[in-house]
């Protein structure tokens, strides 16, 4: 692991990927990180090189059910295809990750040169017009850890005397990538109801969010919340790179209209009326994997038809 008080490894680890695959594999022009549950995402690389994280200075491990712990190198897309390097699982800030481990990744795809990153993660989703199933395209962001805390990727000295200290994040979501999204959906035929386009708003985890939390996040614009991927942005953006993210709403967040009242059902015992006890609703890690499995193909064609127009881009 690394932290933004010890130098960062970035010669030792490109210096270990040399060694581990072909420089054909290791020019990447598309960057791509896999979230919960969505690895299958790789299955469509061709050449595939797999590189586990223990054998890379800097990186950690991911802990989470759902991620794997390697770099995939391969080439995806039509004809030939174009190369691409995949993450096969992410860091968090909640596994005890400091910030610079959970970024690091990203960085190193820049130094490969990626220029085109797609982020992908399970979301929970605070909008009743974006159901258990959507795949959304992230147009902004909420990060109350990156206001509110000291979770912001870009705290500490820069990692490079290029970036900019102070890093604008109005246009963090490219355009041009997200019109893609929906030009790859309607050329693949897709309901329309299949996609959709929000905010995502960034929470540190691991708990889910209380009814209270999901209001007061819906209430400020969220359309969906997930545990990751605005640090990965930050960094990206740091690095000059073009980014698109993906969330697949694997849950609806908990947010009850009203609250039982528990007084009101001990004056209706107290009376000798029967009182009926609902569950509480709740979300489970494996409701989200569930999801992720079950809509890991439509990701997985979105994502290829998207580095296809990204390939094709990069000819002309």
């Amino acid at each position: 692991m690394t932290s933004f008080s010890e130098p960062l490894p970035f010669d030792a680890t490109i210096k270990a990927l040399k060694n581990a695959v072909h420089p054909s594999l290791l020019d990447a022009q598309v960057g791509i990180v896999c979230g919960s549950g969505l690895s299958t995402l790789a299955d469509s690389l061709r050449d595939v090189v797999l590189v586990p994280y223990d054998e890379l200075p800097g990186f950690g491990n991911s802990t989470v059910a759902g991620h794997k712990s390697a770099l995939a190198f391969g080439r995806l897309g039509d004809g030939d295809g174009i190369s691409v390097v995949v993450m096969l699982g992410r860091f968090h800030p909640y596994e005890g990750h400091p910030l610079a481990t959970v970024v690091y990744p990203i960085r190193v795809m820049a130094k490969l040169g990626v220029k085109h990153i797609i982020i992908t993660n399970a979301a929970g989703s605070l909008n009743p017009e974006i159901p258990v199933g959507t795949i959304v395209v992230i147009r902004d962001h909420i990060a109350l850890p990156n206001l509110t805390g000291p979770l912001n990727p870009l705290l500490g000295p820069r990692t490079s005397p290029n970036h900019a200290r102070f890093v604008p994040l109005s246009d963090a979501y490219s355009i041009p990538l997200r019109r893609m999204a929906f030009m790859s959906a309607d050329k693949m035929g897709w309901n329309r109801s299949w996609l959709a386009e929000g905010t995502y708003a960034w929470v540190s985890g691991p708990t889910y969010e209380t009814p209270a939390e999901g209001r007061f996040l819906r209430a400020a614009g969220a359309d969906v919340v997930g545990m990751s991927t605005v640090p990965e942005v930050v960094a990206a953006r740091d690095e000059g790179m073009e980014v698109l993210v993906l969330s697949l709403a694997t849950n609806a967040v908990v947010i009850p209209q009203t609250y039982r009242s528990i007084r009101e059902e001990v004056d209706m015992l107290t009376s000798g009326q029967q009182v009926e006890r609902p569950p509480t609703p709740t979300v489970s890690h494996e409701e989200v994997l569930h999801i992720g499995k079950e809509k890991a193909e439509l990701m997985r064609l979105l994502v290829e038809d998207i580095v296809n127009s990204i390939s094709q881009l990069n000819r002309t």
